[in-house]
């Protein structure tokens, strides 16, 4: 390995991502295009299930206790599952399996198993005692006489259980993405999805109160998730035989770790939060409109960036345990490029494209012309920091690699207090001058708090010289600009007034959007061809 490792300050031609050598590399690539498979075949479905609420539930009371009743689950899943435990989980796994035995590395996966199952059945049963305290907590403005808070405590005692078994999922997930094993984790999504599309479609009207259909269908995902997972777990003989060992010498380490990588990877999540409880106390409806708007943010970061923050960070982890650093800062340096290369045209054509995407995906049933319009300034208040909120989970996991969760929690932090300042000012001068798109306001304070807190990492690795840019950055990011440009003009001339949009055909509508994007994608890959851009420039190369 050492004797093939070019030298940490190589320069690459012009323009060219950079060749990530045949440990990570191709591999790399792989497991990303599997990962990126996998999710948008969830996405897929999670726009379908998307567009089901919204044409049967609309942006109403019983959406809005729905929302905050999956929000509190999923907001500790993705501090613990798929934030916290994941930055902790995987770096010291990836340790044992290059430091120690094989027993050693399953008497740690045993340890974990237990004291984490054990932990996690203590937390849910208060989080099910103790519904209405947290409904009130997250959603005060849910008080009052409109039936919104009975409803959200009634469905929280049904959600809040899916933190148990999407937490254990996502352990099982990390062993398995630690023996390179990516497609199975990475396809359970869409489990919740399938049986969400269901729920609504052919349970709610079955009940008296056809809200709560959606819960019980986020409690039936869960167990199915965590059941779909055993046996590729078994495949690779790492089914896990639960034991209470909290003073493991590896158990006491994630636990290390994770305590500040509870803050520190979550902050995006933190800050919609915050957004969503000063959004309760806007008015019915508002809590909704920063869903669907978020889930159509979502699609473009869950689709690339996390698919490869999830595959980098167990080999960041190897290459730090081998203290590789020249494998490391190149493992870096290649998915951000590739981040800019795909995030930048995306967050414009949400901009551009945000009151043609919102009519065709959810007009229609209970969404009204008025919900397309506010869901499409909020999403633009969205994309606006959608490259923040994709370069976080790039660099975070460069921290969490090399067991550094102190330095994303003091930026976190930071990142925090400036979305809490902007979302109150923006709400209250919003609201005070008469505007109907408040929620608008604080989409964007999140925005901006991604990008600072995105900008504070990345000078900090800069500083620790973990990233170190080639000679091909400067005219790499020129193209990726004069392409960019070329492909506004385009998506600018095609698109036609909402009018059209509200009046027009599902088919007509979804006709048109699709030529659209399909000719403003082909502009901007042209457009880099033409100004020099080569696919093997893309290609991750051994060398």
């Amino acid at each position: 390995m050492s004797d093939t490792r070019p030298p940490e300050n190589e320069q690459y031609p012009s323009g060219e991502i950079g060749p990530i050598r045949r440990l990570s590399g191709l591999g790399l690539l792989k497991s990303t295009s599997v990962v990126s498979a996998m999710t948008l075949m969830s996405r897929i479905l999670g726009l379908v299930r998307d567009v089901v609420f919204a044409r049967y539930f609309g942006a109403t009371i019983v959406m809005d206790a729905f929302i905050v009743a999956n929000r509190i689950p999923n907001m500790l899943r993705r501090f613990f599952a798929e934030g916290a435990f994941s930055q902790g989980f995987v770096p010291v796994m990836a340790r044992y399996r290059e430091r120690h035995s094989k027993e050693q590395a399953g008497e740690f996966v045993d340890a974990i198993a237990g004291t984490l199952g054990l932990i996690l059945f203590v937390v849910t049963s208060i989080g099910v005692i103790a519904a209405p305290l947290l409904v009130f907590l997250v959603a005060p403005g849910f008080i009052g006489d409109d039936g919104r808070f009975d409803m959200a405590t009634a469905m929280l005692r049904f959600t809040f259980p899916y933190l148990f078994f999407v937490s254990l999922t996502a352990f099982a997930g990390g062993v398995l993405n630690t023996y390179g094993k990516f497609g199975a984790p990475a396809f359970t999504p869409v489990i919740l999805n399938v049986v969400l599309i269901a729920a609504a479609i052919w349970l709610a009207p079955m009940l008296e109160e056809p809200g709560m259909a959606l819960a019980y269908g986020v409690f039936l995902a869960g167990i199915a998730q965590l059941l779909f997972q055993i046996p590729f777990l078994a495949k690779i003989h790492a089914v896990p035989i639960p034991r209470w060992r909290p003073r493991h010498e590896g158990v006491r380490r994630v636990g290390t770790l994770m305590v500040p990588s509870i803050f520190g990877s979550s902050v995006a999540q933190v800050n919609v939060l915050v957004g969503g409880i000063i959004a309760s106390m806007l008015g019915v409806g508002k809590v909704s409109l920063l869903y669907y708007s978020d889930r159509l943010m979502e699609f473009p970061l869950g689709l690339f960036s996390i698919a490869i923050a999830t595959v980098t960070l167990p080999q960041l982890s190897r290459e730090h345990a081998k203290k590789a650093t020249g494998e490391f800062a190149l493992i870096i340096d290649w998915s951000l490029k590739l981040t800019f290369l795909i995030v930048i045209p995306a967050a414009i054509g949400l901009i551009v494209l945000a009151e043609p995407l919102v009519a065709t995906i959810f007009h229609g049933g209970e969404f009204s012309d008025y919900d397309v319009r506010m869901t499409a300034l909020s999403l633009q208040a969205f994309a606006i920091g959608l490259v923040g909120f994709s370069l976080v989970k790039i660099l975070a996991p460069a921290y969490f690699a090399r067991e550094d969760t102190k330095t994303p929690v003091k930026i976190g932090l930071i990142a925090l207090a400036v979305n809490f300042i902007l979302s109150v000012t923006l709400a209250f001068g919003l609201t005070r001058s008469g505007y109907e798109g408040t929620h608008a306001g604080l989409a964007l304070a999140t925005s901006v708090a991604a990008i600072v807190n995105a900008w504070l990492l990345y000078r900090g690795l800069r500083r620790e010289a973990v990233i170190v840019h080639g000679k091909g950055w400067q005219p790499l990011l020129l193209r990726f600009a004069a392409a960019n440009i070329l492909m506004t003009f385009c998506l600018l001339a095609l698109n036609r007034p909402l009018a059209w949009w509200l009046e027009s055909s599902l088919l007509d509508r979804s006709s048109w959007l699709t030529l659209v994007i399909l000719v403003g994608g082909g502009v901007y890959f042209a457009a880099l061809l033409l100004l020099g851009l080569r696919p093997g420039a893309l290609r991750l190369r051994s060398e």
